[in-house]
């Protein structure tokens, strides 16, 4: 299995109240892959980290093998998720990959 690690700072000029409706749009838009993406074996977005975190919301997924990430990465589902929820609005985009052992 393969897990896929992106954290996400958003934009400094959002509000507070924009970026917890934005952060709430991206967990909902990209938990919602599950189901339509082959390969996907869990992916959760956590929105609620602490006030000791520098960065606004992280996705958390682990996927079947390296092909399943490649094919949810240029997946049509995704790529809408992604240019309408997430792109947007984020200023910093961090990701780590790696192989389950």
């Amino acid at each position: 299995m393969v897990k896929h690690i992106i954290i996400w700072t958003l934009k400094e000029e959002l509000s507070s109240q924009e970026k917890l409706a934005i952060k709430k749009e991206i967990k909902n838009g990209l938990e919602a892959l599950k189901d339509k993406i082959p390969g996907i074996v869990e992916i959760k977005v956590n929105i609620d980290g602490l006030e000791s975190s520098n960065a606004d919301l992280m996705l958390d997924s682990t996927f079947e093998n390296i092909e399943a990430l490649k094919n949810y990465a240029i997946s049509k589902e995704h790529v809408k998720v992604a240019d309408s929820k997430v792109r947007p609005y984020a200023k910093i985009r961090s990701c780590f990959d790696f192989e389950v052992k």
